[in-house]
């Protein structure tokens, strides 16, 4: 049986519909995981590093997914909840469209810009052949990866979690597949990793649109729309949040991977690029708890139901306490194992990530607390606040750490940069939460 959004949620309903988008999330990272581990022990560190170098830039263009999906939901489930159905299909499906012109448009550009921005990165010789391929080939399917992400997020809207789990999990799958026959069986190298998860998003976004299109009473429909600048305004300020911590993400990464190369050369990049997948799947957690919430914080704001905005604040930060605890314990037992799944062929390089991860992994006690709070805002219509969070957790607090870390403790203050700066946001995000608690009647 669905639950709807209009239900007072307990623990146990909380858990239940949300449990779908934190497997998805989670599912999601680990196929991108299997692209790494076949890139890195089928092609070789060499190719692994330079797929891990030119990967933030692509996010950089597909942050724009992320922005229509985050502040496209807040606004349509908010629609929702004040009645108009109608007004929120309409809003729906002209987000979805721009999204896919500007999906283009983006393409365009990304394609004849990608080789200056792998040498910008600082590629050489060995890795700039491997990051044009990789990139220009993700390039192409630049389109369904944004519908993707948005349809995540529209799918919550409509009470459909569990089938975007399902379709998670099919367009995974695929991915794997794929990954074994292009790069195993195939030996095509990154193209073929690229095409791989290229094939996969395209399978991720078919069964959604086919969905929305259909008129079998659905919550949410494709319907006749036409372009109004108000909400799309709304759900870009809504949604910047999202997309400025995906674009400081990628921005933070290239940071990284430059201040790595200097302390430790590619095999620092290497080691991170492990992080980062390993912390996808960590994080994937909190992540897809926070996804999960916002439509039905959206939907009790916008139908003015105080109570039981108190109720999912506190609940959620109970459940994420628990969970925080028990990432980082995981994380931490699980380093050494988790590294040699990627780099057991060498011993230095499996030893000098195993030392990464465990020091990385202390960040798992704070973040969770600070995606979900930057989220919490999101789904509250306050763009502002949001991105405040994020602006100052994903950018400003780790580029100064990036830097000022390595010189008091070297490599390793590198890898203590990011725990750090979510300390430090956690503070921020308490503030902000302390200080709007009277406006929304939370506290």
């Amino acid at each position: 049986m669905n639950i709807g959004l209009a239900e007072h949620f307990t623990y146990k309903k909380l858990i239940k519909f949300t449990l779908p988008t934190i497997i998805m999330m989670i599912f999601t990272s680990i196929y991108g995981v299997v692209d790494g581990i076949f890139v890195s022990n089928c092609v070789g560190s060499d190719s692994f590093a330079a797929v891990n170098l030119i990967m933030p830039a692509i996010m950089i263009l597909g942050t724009i997914g992320f922005m229509m999906g985050t502040g496209g939901s807040a606004i349509v489930s908010k629609t929702i909840g004040e009645g108009n159905k109608e007004k929120a299909n309409r809003y729906f499906s002209m987000l979805i469209y721009l999204l896919a012109i500007v999906g283009f448009v983006l393409t365009i550009l990304g394609v004849i810009l990608i080789e200056p921005m792998a040498k910008l990165l600082g590629a050489d010789q060995n890795m700039l052949q491997d990051c044009v391929v990789y990139g220009r080939t993700l390039l192409i399917f630049l389109v369904p990866f944004c519908l993707q992400n948005a349809f995540q997020s529209f799918l919550i809207v409509a009470e459909k979690p569990t089938f975007g789990l399902i379709i998670s999990i099919i367009s995974g799958i695929s991915n794997m597949i794929l990954d074994f026959l292009l790069i195993y069986v195939l030996k095509m190298g990154v193209f073929g990793a690229a095409l791989a998860t290229g094939i996969s998003q395209v399978i991720g976004v078919i069964v959604p649109i086919v969905y929305f299109a259909s008129k079998k009473n659905n919550i949410l429909q494709f319907t006749k729309t036409k372009f109004e600048l108000k909400p799309i305004i709304q759900t870009c300020v809504n949604g910047s949040s999202e997309m400025l911590t995906n674009l400081s993400m990628s921005l933070v990464n290239m940071l990284f991977n430059m201040q790595l190369m200097k302390y430790a050369g590619s095999n620092g990049v290497v080691a991170f690029g492990i992080i980062m997948y390993v912390g996808f799947i960590f994080t994937g957690t909190y992540l897809g708890y926070s996804i999960g919430t916002a439509p039905i914080i959206g939907y009790h704001y916008g139908a003015e139901n105080n109570n039981e905005l108190k109720s999912l604040l506190k609940k959620s930060f109970i459940l994420i306490a628990v969970t925080s605890l028990v990432m980082t314990g995981l994380a931490e037992l699980s380093a050494k194992l988790l590294a040699s799944i990627f780099v057991s062929y060498d011993e230095g390089l499996l030893n000098l990530t195993t030392n990464a991860i465990r020091i990385f992994s202390t960040s798992y006690l704070f973040s969770g607390f600070n995606i979900f709070s930057s989220s919490f805002f999101t789904a509250l219509n306050n763009g502002f606040v949001s991105a405040a969070i994020s602006f100052l957790r994903t950018l400003v607090f780790q580029i100064i750490m990036i830097f000022l870390l390595p010189l008091i403790w070297g490599i390793n203050g590198i890898w203590l940069a990011v725990t750090i700066a979510e300390l430090l946001s956690l503070f921020v995000s308490i503030m902000f939460l302390v200080k709007n608690k009277k406006k929304y009647q939370y506290g």
